[in-house]
């Protein structure tokens, strides 16, 4: 429990040097065809920038009504309450715990010493809680993380060791949920766990969750973090997972998420968003989002990093088709990126509008 005290302190010590900003993983090309600033995304019922959701990928009402409960009343017990009505075998156990997470931490950034206390006050009045310490370790990682980009080395590697200890606490009050698991890869990552430890971790999430979408990421992650500049392996990983994955899984978009994070800081090669390697991920990605139940709380994140690439393909009317369906929530990958997740992503929506209105597209012609 101390290491919360010890973050509410951090958090002041961050508010006086200043917010951490995320590296970006590629420049904008400022070039699009048409003018942007005739193309009004509002034409198309888009949301405006300024009520864009930043906190979660896609809809989720049951969350979005308790984490505005929690936040207004400071009670933990909604939150609690969602978690255990929700099923440890699916996908949304996961994005509901990292959903909780990222409002305490978020919370303690904008009121460093006071934010967040409700996570505090749940751990230390529900200590045997399942749920409670899921999010507590996953409010650890998104701490961590943020202290690797401005507080110091050595403070990241402390609070990723608090998380290690509370994600095994987790596992032992949830026997057979993935999730305590899930969260220890963000921590394998960040203390660099050898290839066997990470391997033997794994296994276990492989045990009870084969097809977890969010649980290959966090590895995808693992992979590209521990092995710098080896593509091969992290491709291997995602290409094996996508071959066996089973009808409607959206395990076939993987191959796209390792070519993001294997983006190049800066891209000298004309028409690398029409290379091969990139045409083929798309496509797979494609193919997934088509197959994938609409109910499938992974479906926004593939769907998020489609529009990306699409609108860096200039593949207007097919990024506008995705835009179309997550349009409202931008809680994911490559929006969360960026030190201002809600005008990155308007910008690329902006360059969608523009690329399909140019090429003869408007409100009328465009699928609802």
């Amino acid at each position: 429990m101390e290491i919360l005290w010890f973050l509410i302190a951090l958090g002041m010590l961050a508010a006086v040097i200043g917010p951490y900003v995320m590296r970006r993983r590629a420049g904008l090309r400022q070039v699009a065809p048409g003018t942007p600033d005739a193309a009004d995304p509002a034409d198309y019922g888009f949301v405006r920038q300024e009520l864009l959701d930043i906190r979660v990928p896609g809809r989720d009402q049951d969350l979005m009504d308790v984490l505005e409960l929690v936040q207004r009343t400071q009670d933990w017990r909604a939150a609690s309450q969602l978690l255990a009505g929700t099923g440890k075998d699916g996908e949304a156990r996961w994005q509901r715990v990292q959903a909780f997470a990222g409002a305490a931490a978020f919370e303690l950034a904008q009121q460093p010493g006071v934010g967040g206390r409700w996570l505090q006050t749940w751990r230390a009045e529900a200590p045997k809680d399942a749920g409670g310490a899921q999010v507590h370790a996953e409010f650890l990682v998104q701490q961590a993380w943020r202290a690797s980009g401005g507080v110091g080395a050595d403070d990241h590697r402390i609070i990723l060791e608090e998380a290690r200890t509370v994600c095994r606490e987790a596992a032992l009050l949830a026997p057979g949920d993935p999730v305590p698991y899930i969260v220890e890869l963000a921590v394998a990552r960040g203390l660099g766990y050898p290839r066997e430890e990470f391997e033997a971790l794994w296994a276990k999430i492989i045990d009870r969750a084969p097809s977890h979408m969010g649980a290959h990421l966090a590895a995808l992650h693992y992979w590209c973090e521990k092995w710098h500049g080896s593509r091969e392996l992290a491709d291997a990983f995602t290409h094996a997972a996508a071959a066996r994955a089973p009808q409607g899984s959206l395990l076939a978009a993987l191959p796209l998420f390792a070519v993001y994070e294997h983006l190049p800081e800066v891209n000298l090669v004309q028409g690398f968003y029409q290379s091969a390697v990139v045409t083929r991920a798309v496509e797979g990605a494609l193919f997934a989002v088509h197959s994938a139940r609409a109910d499938d709380p992974m479906l926004a994140h593939v769907r998020h990093l489609l529009v990306f690439f699409l609108v860096r393909s200039e593949r207007w009317a097919e990024a506008m088709d995705q835009l179309r369906h997550v349009d409202g929530y931008v809680g994911a990958l490559p929006w969360s990126h960026s030190g201002d997740p809600a005008a990155e992503y308007a910008v690329y929506r902006a360059l969608a509008v523009a690329g399909y209105e140019a090429n003869g597209g408007n409100p009328a012609t465009l699928p609802h």
